[in-house]
């Protein structure tokens, strides 16, 4: 196995978008589902303008924050 793909995500789709992802990736002739969901969250990030890099960690893209405790919820001004 690739060192870079050392994690494994599992996600749970409705039939609907397993479809949309099969019929993306037939499309663009990528051999396997995993294949093609990288290159809709590379396509996804892109279009977000986060450069998706090898490295980068979570706490880069500044949705959390990180103290002396670990990661804490950063200020994303919304009422509890």
């Amino acid at each position: 196995m690739n060192d870079l793909r050392a994690e494994r995500l599992q996600v749970m789709l409705s039939p609907e978008e397993l479809a949309a992802i099969d019929d993306f990736r037939f499309k663009h002739r990528m051999p396997t589902r995993a294949a093609g969901v990288r290159e809709l969250l590379k396509l996804g990030l892109a279009a977000a303008g986060i450069d998706a890099v090898a490295g980068v960690k979570s706490s880069d893209f500044g949705v959390f924050g990180r103290g002396p405790e670990g990661h804490v919820q950063g200020n994303n001004d919304s009422e509890d």
